[in-house]
């Protein structure tokens, strides 16, 4: 298994600016590729290999115009080239169906103002031991902060410029995953507005909601950016503080999710989410600023990611189960509820319910776990008709086996 180890890296006045040529080389032969690829589309030719577009790179780099492409280390260039190719190559995937996930558009043209990346192979850094400097190829040693350890030698290393103008380096390792020992605990999650995520032990763990939090100071310096003359010195300071503020949220949503994923995968041996259809639900004007502010499918990309790396059980039932309908107790199903109503009394058990720990529940038991099955052995359906037969006469041994064992 391959992972990603992101570090901060904080470079020197001069190497900034050797970063920004880099960028800038990277930026230009990636995107006069892309123009070459599309004039041979256009002409009615066959798009040309990576070996062509090599070969071409170099004719370029002997030529008056482009000789300043042999200032920098060649082997980030190189690497551009190969992230067209495999630009293209996922494009062609995807239009024949190859490919999983959504329609993948074709390549674009990169630009100076979104985030500038530049490639490395094991043959263009350097790491040194007990060192807080890395080597890269014609820019120097750059002090880096290493918050965690490399578990193995990497075999590329990453240089990236965000749009808040910090500097990080990120390296591909091997790792091996190590799984934690079992513990027979498991969950069910609902995931909710008010509340981020409830369990179906009843805990509720709320959302830090960073965009609600600063939603004032981001109208207040998105006017101020409006204000200022393109091309002038105080656009560019006020956009970099916008961004710095984008960044901010985002990293504080991160970290939420990162922590909250990784308790839970640590505590349990088998996790249950409902599949939800946010792209569907962002559509509703009144609620798609809070949904984007919780990022619920970075959460599921998360669980779905450590679950493989930690040897846990990671399921997801169908959007279309009915869990906030159906009594968790005996099954009876009482039909569809507004979201206003929080809680509510079983008209079959009388019983009365939170409507997102009610939820929860019934993921778990949709989940089809050991604990969830009925007397006979079966999984507990929550079905119209299994519920609706369910809710004539509850039989004594399910209402122990769900109730008793999940509340």
């Amino acid at each position: 298994m391959k992972l990603r180890y992101r570090y901060r890296i904080y470079p020197t006045t001069q190497q900034k600016g050797l970063m920004s040529q880099l960028f800038g080389c990277c930026r230009v032969v990636f995107n006069d590729a892309l123009a070459y690829c599309q004039q041979a589309d256009q002409n009615g030719n066959k798009k040309p290999d990576s070996k062509e577009l090599s070969k071409r790179l170099t004719e370029l780099k002997k030529t008056e115009e482009k000789q300043w492409l042999a200032e920098v280390s060649a082997i980030p260039l190189q690497q551009s080239l190969r992230d067209l190719d495999q630009a293209y190559s996922n494009f062609f995937k995807s239009c024949k169906g190859q490919r999983k996930g959504k329609k993948v558009k074709p390549p674009r043209f990169k630009k100076r103002k979104s985030n500038q990346s530049a490639r490395f192979t094991d043959n263009g850094f350097k790491l040194y031991p007990n060192s807080d400097y890395i080597y890269l190829a014609k820019i120097g040693d750059i002090k880096v902060i290493w918050s965690r350890e490399l578990p193995a030698v990497p075999s590329s290393a990453t240089l990236i410029k965000d749009s808040a103008d910090r500097y990080f380096i990120s390296f591909v390792v091997e790792f091996n995953p190590q799984q934690l020992p079992k513990n027979g605990q498991s969950v069910g999650i609902d995931l909710g507005i008010t509340d981020f995520a409830t369990l179906s032990n009843g805990e509720k763990i709320k959302s830090p909601k960073p965009l609600k939090k600063q939603l004032k100071r981001l109208r207040r310096w998105q006017r101020h950016l409006s204000r200022k003359q393109k091309g002038g010195k105080r656009r560019e300071v006020a956009r970099n503080k916008l961004a710095r503020l984008h960044a901010k949220i985002s990293d504080t949503r991160s970290d939420f999710l990162h922590k909250l994923s990784t308790q839970i995968i640590r505590e349990n041996q088998t996790i249950v989410l409902e599949d939800l259809n946010v792209s569907g639900m962002m559509k509703n004007r009144k609620l798609s600023r809070a949904i984007s502010d919780l990022g619920w499918r970075s959460f599921r990309t998360m669980l779905e990611a450590k679950s493989v790396m930690s040897g846990r059980d990671f399921r997801v039932i169908d959007r279309w189960t009915p869990t906030s309908q159906t009594c968790s107790c005996c099954g009876f199903r009482g039909g569809k509820k507004e979201l206003n109503i929080r809680e509510w009394i079983c008209l079959n058990c009388g019983i009365s319910h939170d409507r997102d720990v009610n939820a929860a529940v019934n993921i778990l038991v949709a989940g089809g776990l050991s604990e969830t099955l009925n007397g006979r052995g079966e999984k507990v359906s929550l079905s119209k008709e299994s519920t609706s037969r369910r809710s004539v006469n509850p039989p004594e041994f399910q209402q122990l086996s769900i109730f008793d064992l999940l509340k």
